[in-house]
């Protein structure tokens, strides 16, 4: 049984990949952390095979390596563009992912550094996948400013009332919004809209870019 842990700031993101990983029987991810703090702890003291972590973190990345070669552990990371790539590879990461890889992908990417070996996610791939996503495209052209920023918010992790406090309204009208972009998109809950979200990276990039602008 391969143990893996996984760390991520959005915790929908970490949801989306648990799901994906808990289908694999020889895979079991063994704890979960939002912030840095806790994956230093989860990494000294579940000793997995496998850490799958966030860029986002913004951890010591010398430093994950370090602990992680002491406990055979190797490292996944979860970049936030192409261009820390190199960087990465460089500080001792031996899987490098995007936001908007798929479910076989990921299992691939686990099952590939597991066994010693390198893995990147290519950057073609992810570029050729966002200019040919006409559902994507789509989606996003039907989602008002203030509806792709509670997408952003969503795939964050963020609680309804938790929305409706950072835009200055209440819960019931965010839920009134959540009931539209459920409806333009086509899914039932807010796990489905933020795995969406996440896949279609075209719509994430959007979201992401309405809810900088917004702040």
């Amino acid at each position: 049984m391969l143990k893996i842990i996984l760390a991520d700031n959005q915790a929908i993101f970490r949801a989306g990949a648990a799901k994906v990983l808990a289908v694999e029987d020889d895979l079991r991810v063994v704890a979960q952390a939002d912030c840095d703090e806790k994956l230093k702890s989860a990494l000294s003291s579940f000793h997995a095979g496998v850490l799958i972590f966030s860029e986002s973190l913004k951890s010591n990345l010398q430093e994950i390596a370090a602990v992680a070669k002491k406990h055979k552990t190797r490292l996944i990371i979860v970049a936030d563009s192409q261009e820390s790539v190199g960087n990465l590879q460089q500080n001792g990461v031996n899987g490098v992912i995007f936001r908007n890889v798929s479910g076989p992908a990921l299992v691939d990417c686990v099952r590939t550094v597991a066994k010693g070996e390198n893995y990147l996610q290519t950057g073609e791939a992810e570029v050729e996948n966002t200019e040919n996503d006409a559902v994507g495209a789509r989606v996003r052209d039907r989602l008002t400013p203030k509806e792709l920023k509670i997408v952003a918010l969503i795939v964050q992790g963020y609680k309804n009332k938790e929305i409706a406090t950072t835009l200055g309204t209440t819960e019931q009208v965010i839920k009134n919004y959540l009931r539209n972009v459920y409806d333009k998109i086509g899914v039932s809950d807010r796990l489905e809209l933020a795995l969406f979200t996440i896949h279609h990276r075209i719509l994430l990039e959007a979201a992401s870019a309405t809810s900088a602008s917004l702040h």
